[in-house]
């Protein structure tokens, strides 16, 4: 059996890192269709997303001996969705309304895996990880906020940056918050590739 191309389907720089740790030859190749969802639940939003930049990027491919993986993460605190702040002051408000409480992280991630022929199989699933952060003062976010560039990341944060000293538990897999849950492609991909 040879072996399958392996492409990433985002343009997210963590999940290209996340990919090379877990020792992963790739390409990326970036989605470019609107991101549009019908689900209302973060894991089913997730879950559409990731699916809809997988099936996006397998339009534009070959597809024989081909793995595709598409994922998106979403921020969800008290059944509201957090996404990418759309100013400072957006920003302070998301990370305000989660300190010193517990939020979700859930990651979508689905895979497209073909075969010689172009036979198609298909992984979409959506791992949740609950982060608690330590109760932080105005002054504390705003701090974080002005020290880290907090614009392109869902909820405001990133827990691999200065945000960490803030975080006090997470209970589920840490890269999932990174934006890549590895351990679930790793075994998702096992004798797929």
């Amino acid at each position: 059996m040879g072996k399958k191309k392996i492409i990433l389907a985002s343009a997210s720089p963590r999940r290209s890192e996340l990919m090379k740790m877990a020792g992963y030859e790739f390409e990326v190749r970036v989605s470019h269709k609107e991101e549009t969802y019908t689900g209302t639940a973060p894991e089913e939003i997730v879950k559409e997303l990731s699916l809809l930049k997988a099936e996006d990027v397998a339009d534009q491919t070959e597809m024989k001996d081909t793995v595709i993986i598409g994922a998106d993460t979403i921020v969800s605190y008290e059944g509201n969705i957090l996404g990418k702040p759309e100013s400072k002051e957006d920003a302070f408000r998301m990370i305000q309304s989660f300190q010193g409480q517990k939020h979700q992280v859930y990651t979508g991630v689905a895979i497209l895996s073909f075969d010689a022929n172009g036979a198609k199989t298909v992984i979409n699933e959506a791992v949740k990880t609950d982060v608690y952060v330590n109760p932080m003062t105005d002054e504390e976010i705003w701090a974080y906020i002005e020290r880290d560039n907090v614009m392109d990341k869902a909820g405001a944060y990133g827990i691999q940056s200065g945000f960490a000293v803030h975080i006090a538990k997470i209970d589920g897999d840490y890269f999932n918050v990174v934006g890549l849950p590895v351990s679930f492609l790793y075994e998702a991909l096992k004798g797929r590739i």
